[in-house]
């Protein structure tokens, strides 16, 4: 992992998995899920659903997952949402500085 890249990692069922949020990542992510400042509002204001983070993590995996997406659904929401919140506020922060 690479935090001056804007990297993050967030354990799925048991694997370590790195998420970059390179501009081809983000613009798959935008794709799906609308225009990332609304994202983001949506994130401050607490009304971030558990599936767009999937998401947006989804699409900013550095490396092809080792599961399918709804493995990968699953595992992130089986391991919490404590857990997932600090590699969710590096990524919305690497949106909002451009990076």
């Amino acid at each position: 992992m690479n935090p001056a890249r804007g990297e993050a990692s967030i354990r799925v069922s048991g694997e370590l998995l790195v998420l970059r949020p390179s501009f081809a990542a983000l613009v798959a992510a935008e794709g799906e899920l609308g225009p990332l400042f609304a994202l983001v509002e949506r994130a401050a204001a607490g009304r971030l659903a558990l599936g767009e983070m999937v998401a947006l993590f989804w699409h900013c995996l550095k490396d092809p997952a080792p599961m399918p997406r709804e493995a990968f659904a699953e595992g992130v929401a089986a391991g919490g949402l404590a857990a997932a919140t600090p590699a969710l506020k590096v990524l919305l922060g690497q949106i909002l500085a451009g990076r």
